[in-house]
């Protein structure tokens, strides 16, 4: 049986009918047998097939369960973003530090250091490296004079206070006085044809010096402006004008001297000749008292706070158009007089202090949160709160660091002498590296010049501005304009155009900053624009 089955049990497409004769011969069972036998002959049995499906009583077959589904992959958690400090927003006050004097009249100096007065003592040059003070004793009293910075990076100091037997106010000196920082030394100048107290001086394009309004020795108005010539005073007697104390003066694009305040009607003087003035336009506010003025591209002018009660309006003129009119920009949060506003290397005016009390001079109304005027907006960010409440005398003063020193407040107005100062960092300290200048640049420069700055950040610098060195008292600084400079990447850095303009950047010690794309602003570099 088992040879019939090889015989006959081939691979499906070789197997044969069975003759009749095994039908015969073994019969349906063995034929039975035989197929069986051929099955096992093929190999292993194949596994058993699936059951036939299962029927419900209804005759429906079950449903079919889906298959598992694959929970989702989570992805993994994100990290929180990284909040910058609040000194990115709001910047950072220092400590308060001790002061010898009331620092009501103050000055960056073309050495780095700051030369400063008040009502009593002697004046004291600072060092902000090291916070000492140094004693620098003046020919005369200096207090409430009128000061600018000389083509050669020397202080003129026109006028002061003449003192007698009652210590009366609004008696003014005619004396000049300049102040050298190369030897720190002070040097008596031929006088003025006129005493004057409270007094504003505004260097020229020419490289003279004009000293316009204050009170004379007797408490009189002094309506003549007089003109330094590096020699000599030179009355102007055709421009003869009657202002109120330290007028709000600079030089317009045409070269003439622009009065913004603080009465309402703005002027210019022509100071060729004998010196004549002309009207200018009406502000949109009023007379603003003791409001702050600064000239924030050449030409542009933002007038902020002042008045009786302080006002929080702030307006804005730019001289370079035909026919210049003011407008309104943004306003303050906090009304503000006896304010000082300051120009940042990124064109941004910083503001500080004040009161927003009616009268005179209101300690209970003292202001002691920062703001930040943004001229592409027209708009202010109010910033971190100082320590001390400075109103009267109060003054602020940016270093080549950035950084912002505010002091004074006192020595009158029937308000504390604040004898100490504090170090303002703005928000641009803390959002990332500073760029570098990496190499010195020549101490003095001639207008239209180009001028090649060294630095490894030249691909990323987004502004250089050009800034004059301060002179601030009476919450008006009397030296400081920004000049924004067109510029180009060079193989070491920047190639930097000078301006050409003698009435945009008067000839003094100025100022040179490289600013990021983020905002952040070199150290200063000082430089004569000559």
């Amino acid at each position: 049986m088992r040879d019939v089955a090889r015989t006959f049990c081939l691979s499906p497409d070789k197997r044969l009918k069975l003759p009749a004769r095994v039908h015969a011969t073994y019969g349906v069972m063995g034929v039975l047998l035989l197929l069986a036998a051929c099955s096992n002959a093929d190999g292993p049995s194949a596994p058993p097939s699936d059951p036939p499906p299962q029927v419900s009583p209804s005759g429906n077959p079950p449903p079919v369960e889906p298959p598992p589904q694959t929970p989702p992959v989570e992805p993994p958690p994100q990290a929180p973003p990284v909040e910058p400090p609040p000194q990115a927003r709001l910047g950072q006050w220092s400590g308060v530090s001790p002061a010898p004097i009331v620092q009501l009249h103050l000055h960056l100096l073309a050495s780095g250091k700051v030369l400063s007065w008040g009502a009593d003592g002697v004046p004291r040059t600072w060092d902000p490296a090291t916070g000492a003070f140094t004693a620098v004793p003046a020919p005369s009293l200096l207090f409430c004079s009128g000061h600018a910075f000389l083509p050669d990076g020397r202080l003129l100091v026109a006028g002061g206070k003449k003192v007698d037997a009652r210590n009366t106010d609004e008696l003014g000196l005619p004396n000049t006085n300049v102040f050298d920082p190369a030897s720190g030394a002070w040097h008596a100048m031929p006088a003025m044809a006129k005493a004057r107290w409270y007094p504003t001086n505004t260097a020229l394009p020419s490289g003279e010096l004009v000293t316009i309004a204050g009170t004379d020795e007797n408490g009189d108005h002094v309506p003549v402006p007089e003109v330094w010539n590096g020699a000599a005073w030179r009355p102007l007697t055709s421009a003869a004008l009657e202002l109120p104390f330290y007028p709000r003066t600079f030089v317009a694009p045409d070269g003439r001297i622009f009065y913004a305040g603080e009465l309402q009607r703005s002027r210019y003087l022509d100071v060729a000749g004998a010196g004549r003035w002309t009207d200018g336009p009406l502000r949109k506010f009023g007379t603003r008292g003791y409001g702050s003025a600064v000239m924030y591209e050449p030409g542009k002018i933002l007038y902020a706070g002042g008045g009786d009660p302080p006002t929080n309006t702030a307006e804005i003129i730019d001289l370079n158009q035909p026919s210049p009119t003011w407008t309104f920009t943004g306003s303050m949060a906090s009304a503000r007089r006896h304010l000082n506003a300051t120009l940042l290397p990124t064109g941004d005016v910083l503001v500080t202090g004040g009161t927003s009390g009616g009268g005179f001079n209101n300690l209970s109304g003292g202001v002691r949160s920062a703001e930040l005027w943004h001229p592409a907006t027209g708009t202010w960010t109010t910033l971190a709160s100082s320590t001390v409440v400075r109103i009267y005398h109060s003054t602020a003063l940016l270093l080549p660091d950035g950084r912002v020193l505010y002091t004074g407040s006192g020595d009158g107005g029937d308000s504390p002498n604040e004898r100490n100062y504090e170090l303002y960092s703005p928000p641009y300290l803390f959002n990332g590296a500073r760029p570098t200048i990496t190499a010195a640049l020549p101490p003095r420069a001639g207008y239209g010049q180009t001028l090649i700055v060294d630095t490894p950040d030249g691909a990323g610098i987004a502004k250089v501005t050009l800034i004059g060195l301060g002179s601030v008292t009476h919450a008006f600084d009397q030296s400081a304009r920004l000049v924004p400079l067109s510029f180009s990447p060079v193989a070491r850095g920047l190639s930097i155009a000078l301006p050409a303009s003698r009435a945009a950047a008067p000839p003094g010690p100025y100022m040179l900053f490289l600013v990021n794309a983020d905002g952040v602003p070199s150290e200063g570099r000082v430089m004569l624009l000559q």
